[in-house]
C-alpha cells in the first residue's frame, strides 16, 4: 500500500474517531418521498457513511451530450444535512444502454467467440479504449461536480472490478496482450522460449501471430493460459489506475479506493492493486460452505494483511440472505453481529453492507439489505440499529491496527491461478480448498495466524504454512530457504516448487525448487481417485494425492508414514532438520482432522501455544493494537454458550458471568481490553 495511504475524510462536523456504518444507498431507485424517511432511519441506525452512485450511470448522462445531475446533487445535499458522510462513486461499473448501442465494440467476448449482450452488468471490455474513453469522462464529471462536496470522504473507482468481466477475449484484448507481451518479453523469440512453443508446433514469427487463449480444439498452451491471466488482472489493475489519476487530478485531497472480493474471486492479483489505492476495501459475502464462518475469517484477515495492518474498509456484505446462490440461507440476527464484529477484530475500521434498502425490482431484489422489503419493524432492521450501538460502544478501537501473530498462511494468486490449469496429475486440487483448510485447522487448535500474501516478509514469524506453492521462481525459493536459515519452520504441501515463473517444470524430481530445502525427492505423482484414500500410521487418511517420496537428506525424517496401498510404509510427511529450522513437506492431503492430528508435531519445535482465550479452539482470537492498549476479540465460533476466563483484562463488550469471565452466547462476540 502507498506509504502515504489516508483514511475515510470525514466531513467537518463529523466525529472522525468513529467507525464507518452504512451501506450502498440507492435513492435513484425510489421516488424522492421515500429519501426523507431512509435518512431518518440511517440516523436511527448510527449510520455514518453510505456508497452512492454505483449503478446510476443511466440516470447521469442520458445521452453523450445530456447530464441529469440534480437528482443526485439533492441526494448529496440530504445526506450531508444529516450528517451522514458519502464514499461516491465513479457510475462506470455498468455502461448504459445508450453507449452500448452506440459502441457495441466495448461488449466483452467469451473464449468461445460470443459477445455478450448488455442488460446485466459489467458489460465491457477492460482493454476498450472506446469505454474507457467514455468512462473517464463521466469521471471528470463526477470529480468537477463533487470534488468539493462537503459530503464527499471518499472516491469508490467502479464496483467489485472484473467481477464478471476478468477474462475478454475480444479483439481489443488481443491488441492489449500483444502490447503486455511486448513489454514482458522484448522480443518473439524470448516468448517462443517463455511458451515452450517447440512443443505442438506453436512457435511465433511475430507478436501479430499471438491471441488469447480462446477456445482451441484441445488443451492451449499453458504458459499463454498463465501469462493471460496474469494480462486480465493487470489491465483491470490498469484501469482503475486511469479512473484514480483523474480523480487525484482533480480532487487530490480525497482519497481513493475500489472493492477488492477476497477470497470469493481468484481472477484478480490484489496484492498487486493493493498499491493503487489510499486504503483497502473489500467485499465478502457467505458463501454456502462447509465452514462459513471460517471463510469469512480468512477473507478478513487477508484483507487486513493486503493493508498491511492499517484500519481497512468492509466495503460490502450481508445482513441476511443473498440471492445468487441455488438456495439462499438466512441470517440470524446474532450472525449478523458476528460477521461484522469480526471483521472490526481484524481491522476493519468501517463495516457496510450491500444494500440499505431492499430493492422492489431487478435481478437483486431478494438480496438482503438494512431495510428489509417487510421494512423496520423486522429482527433485521433491530439487528441492524444494535450492530450501531455497539459500534459507537466500540469507537475507541478505531484507528488501531490488527496485531501480528506468530503463524502465517501464505497465499500466491499465481500459483492459484496455475495450478488449477488443466491437463495436470489432477483436475480435483483445489488452492483455496487447501488454504481453508489449514487456516480452519490452526483455528481449531486455538492458534492465532496471519494470511499473508506471498510478497510479504515473513522473518517475524516463526512458522510460515505455504499450501500448493506451485509456482516457485528462484527467488521465492531463496526467500523460504533464507526463512529457514534464520530459525524459521516452514510447512509446504504436495504439488509445491513444481514449476518456475513461466510454468516450466523444475528437473531432477520433484517438488523441484524445494527438494534440497526439504531433503526429498519424488519421482512421480500418484493422484487418487475422488473415492480413493489412504490410511495413514497417525490413525487419520489422506485423499486427492499421494507420492512415493524418497528421503535424501540425513537430516530430514518420517513424520508420519501411508500405512495401506502401494506406499505402505513410505513417507507421507516429512520433517527436515535445518540448524534451529525445519522444513515440513505434506504428500498428500490431510483435510481438517489429518492437520490437525500434525499440528502438534508442526507448533511443538516452534514453541507456538494455542491462544489463553480459544476455550480449546471454541473462540477465535483477534488482537488490534494502538501501541499502548491491545483489544482482544473473541467470537464463539460454534452454536454453543462458551465461557472465556478474564484476569486482568476488562470487559469492553459482552456479558460477564457469575464466575467472573466473558460469556458468550452462540456465534457472540466479547472484546477485552489489556495493557499492550
Amino acid at each position: 500500500m502507498a506509504t502515504d495511504a489516508r483514511w475515510i475524510r470525514w466531513p467537518a462536523g463529523q466525529d472522525h474517531a468513529q467507525f464507518g456504518y452504512g451501506a450502498d444507498y440507492n435513492p435513484e431507485q425510489w421516488p424522492r418521498e421515500t429519501w426523507a424517511e431512509d435518512v431518518r432511519l440511517m440516523r436511527e441506525a448510527g449510520v455514518t457513511i453510505v456508497t452512492v452512485g454505483v449503478f446510476s450511470w443511466a440516470r447521469l448522462q442520458l445521452a453523450p451530450d445530456t447530464w441529469d445531475f440534480a437528482w443526485l446533487d439533492e441526494v448529496m445535499d440530504l445526506l450531508h444535512a444529516n450528517g451522514i458522510a458519502v464514499d461516491l462513486a465513479t457510475a462506470t461499473a455498468s455502461p448504459p444502454p445508450w453507449l452500448t448501442t452506440l459502441h457495441p465494440e466495448i461488449l466483452p467476448v467469451t473464449a468461445d467467440g460470443v459477445t455478450l449482450s448488455p442488460g446485466s452488468r459489467q458489460h465491457w471490455r477492460p482493454a476498450s479504449p472506446v469505454f474507457r474513453r467514455y468512462a473517464l469522462a463521466l469521471v471528470e464529471a463526477m470529480a468537477a461536480r463533487y470534488g468539493e462536496h462537503p459530503a464527499l470522504a471518499a472516491w469508490h473507482v467502479s464496483n467489485e472490478l472484473g467481477c464478471h468481466n476478468v477474462h475478454d477475449y475480444s479483439d481489443d484484448a488481443a491488441h492489449a496482450f500483444r502490447d503486455w507481451l511486448r513489454e514482458r518479453y522484448g522480443t518473439v523469440a524470448e516468448l517462443n522460449r517463455a511458451w515452450g512453443t517447440a512443443f505442438w508446433s506453436q512457435a511465433y514469427s511475430d507478436f501479430a501471430e499471438v491471441l488469447p487463449p480462446r477456445r482451441a480444439a484441445t488443451h492451449p498452451n499453458p504458459t499463454q493460459q498463465l501469462d493471460f491471466k496474469r494480462f486480465s488482472s493487470w489491465v483491470l489493475q490498469d484501469y482503475l489506475r486511469a479512473e484514480r489519476d483523474v480523480l487525484r487530478r482533480l480532487t487530490p485531497d480525497v482519497p481513493v479506493t475500489t472493492n477488492f472480493m477476497l477470497i470469493g474471486h481468484n481472477g484478480m492479483d490484489y496484492a498487486a492493486w493493493a498499491d493503487d489505492v489510499d486504503f483497502v476495501a473489500n467485499d465478502h459475502y457467505r458463501l454456502v460452505v462447509e465452514r462459513p464462518e471460517d471463510d469469512l475469517s480468512l477473507a478478513a484477515n487477508l484483507t487486513s494483511n493486503l493493508a498491511e495492518g492499517r484500519p481497512w474498509f468492509l466495503m460490502e456484505h450481508a445482513t441476511s440472505a443473498v440471492n445468487w446462490a441455488e438456495i439462499n440461507p438466512v441470517k440470524s440476527p446474532a450472525d449478523l453481529l458476528h460477521d461484522a464484529l469480526v471483521h472490526v477484530g481484524h481491522g476493519a475500521d468501517a463495516v457496510c453492507y450491500f444494500q440499505w434498502r431492499q430493492s422492489r425490482a431487478g435481478a437483486e431484489k431478494y438480496h438482503s439489505a438494512m431495510v428489509p422489503h417487510a421494512g423496520a419493524d423486522t429482527d433485521t432492521y433491530r439487528a441492524v440499529v444494535q450492530l450501531g450501538g455497539l459500534l459507537r460502544d466500540l469507537r475507541q478501537v478505531v484507528g488501531s491496527r490488527r496485531a501480528p501473530a506468530r503463524v502465517a498462511i501464505v497465499v500466491d494468486w499465481e500459483s492459484w491461478w496455475a495450478v488449477e490449469l488443466d491437463s495436470h496429475p489432477s483436475s480435483h486440487v483445489d488452492y483455496r480448498r487447501e488454504v481453508l483448510e489449514w487456516y480452519g485447522a490452526l483455528l481449531d487448535a486455538g492458534v492465532r495466524v496471519d494470511v499473508v500474501p506471498v510478497r510479504a516478509e515473513l522473518s517475524g514469524y516463526d512458522v510460515v504454512v505455504a499450501p500448493l506453492l506451485y509456482l516457485m521462481p528462484g527467488a521465492l525459493a531463496e526467500r523460504l530457504r533464507a526463512f529457514v536459515a534464520r530459525g524459521g519452520h516452514l510447512v509446504t504441501t504436495y504439488f509445491s516448487g513444481i514449476v518456475d515463473t513461466h510454468d516450466h517444470v523444475h528437473l531432477g524430481g520433484y517438488p523441484g525448487a524445494l527438494r534440497d530445502l526439504l531433503g526429498i525427492r519424488v519421482a512421480e505423482f500418484m493422484p487418487l481417485l475422488a473415492d480413493q484414500q489412504v490410511e495413514l500410521d497417525n490413525g487419520t487418511r489422506g485423499t486427492l494425492w499421494s507420492e512415493p517420496v524418497e528421503i535424501t537428506d540425513p537430516a530430514a525424517k518420517a513424520v508420519v508414514c501411508y500405512a495401506s496401498g502401494l506406499l505402505a510404509g513410505r513417507p507421507a510427511v516429512t520433517r527436515c532438520q535445518q540448524g534451529s529450522g525445519s522444513a515440513t513437506y505434506v504428500s498428500t492431503r490431510l483435510g481438517i482432522e489429518g492437520i490437525a492430528a500434525l499440528l502438534p508435531e508442526i507448533l511443538g519445535p516452534a514453541g507456538v501455544d494455542a491462544e489463553p482465550t480459544s476455550a480449546d479452539g471454541k473462540v477465535e482470537t483477534m488482537v488490534r493494537t494502538d501501541g499502548t492498549t491491545e483489544y482482544v476479540f473473541l467470537a464463539n465460533r460454534t452454536a454453543d454458550a462458551v465461557e472465556v476466563p478474564v484476569g486482568e483484562e476488562r470487559v469492553l463488550l459482552g456479558e460477564v458471568s457469575a464466575r467472573g469471565g466473558l460469556a458468550l452466547a452462540p456465534h457472540g462476540v466479547g472484546v477485552l481490553v489489556r495493557p499492550a
